[in-house]
């Protein structure tokens, strides 16, 4: 393979798997930065705090391994993960600053998003890749339990909560969109 990275066809199916990828990492990496963003305002003084650092801990692994797999799959990752750093940073910030519920409401707005984003990749992949269906559906389940713990530590509380789930699903959909092209 060249260092310009393989060339694919609109509508290749190596092609969707790279923009799988793509996105894939993309979420993974936006995952790791709200979690650093509510934990930098947060700090360890509560159980909030504790419950996201133990699923940026999960997510880490998650980006690890998707950053693993784009290299050796020669993907090229998204242009657009210098504005996921700072923007994702921002939203956890924002969220922990509001308070503990509201950045568990953060939390449980995106994984809803990636549980179904997660959900059509496994569709669309069924038996065809093994590696990535496979690692697909164990990332999915765990962000299904993130999303259940964040509306069991009270996300519903968060103030303005339909309007902050809204806007943050919003976002997180057009985040997926944009990281699988750009």
């Amino acid at each position: 393979m060249s260092g310009a990275g393989p060339r694919w066809k609109p509508g290749d199916r190596r092609e969707s798997r790279a923009a799988m990828l793509r996105v894939d990492q993309a979420g993974e990496y936006g995952a790791t930065r709200i979690y650093a963003g509510q934990l930098a305002v947060l700090g360890d003084r509560n159980s909030a705090a504790r419950a996201i650092a133990g699923m940026a801990n999960q997510e880490e692994r998650h980006r690890a391994f998707f950053d693993a797999m784009i290299a050796r799959r020669g993907v090229r990752p998204t242009a657009l993960q210098p504005f996921w750093d700072v923007a994702g940073f921002a939203l956890g910030a924002v969220t922990a600053a509001i308070g503990p519920e509201a950045a568990m409401a953060c939390t449980a707005a995106i994984e809803t998003e990636i549980d179904a984003h997660y959900g059509a990749q496994l569709d669309t992949l069924g038996d065809e890749d093994p590696e990535l269906s496979g690692a697909v559906a164990e990332f999915r389940a765990e962000e299904v339990e993130h999303r259940d713990a964040a509306l069991d530590a009270g996300a519903e509380q968060a103030p303005a909560y339909p309007l902050l789930e809204g806007t943050i699903r919003l976002g997180c959909r057009a985040a997926i969109a944009l990281s699988k092209r750009i």
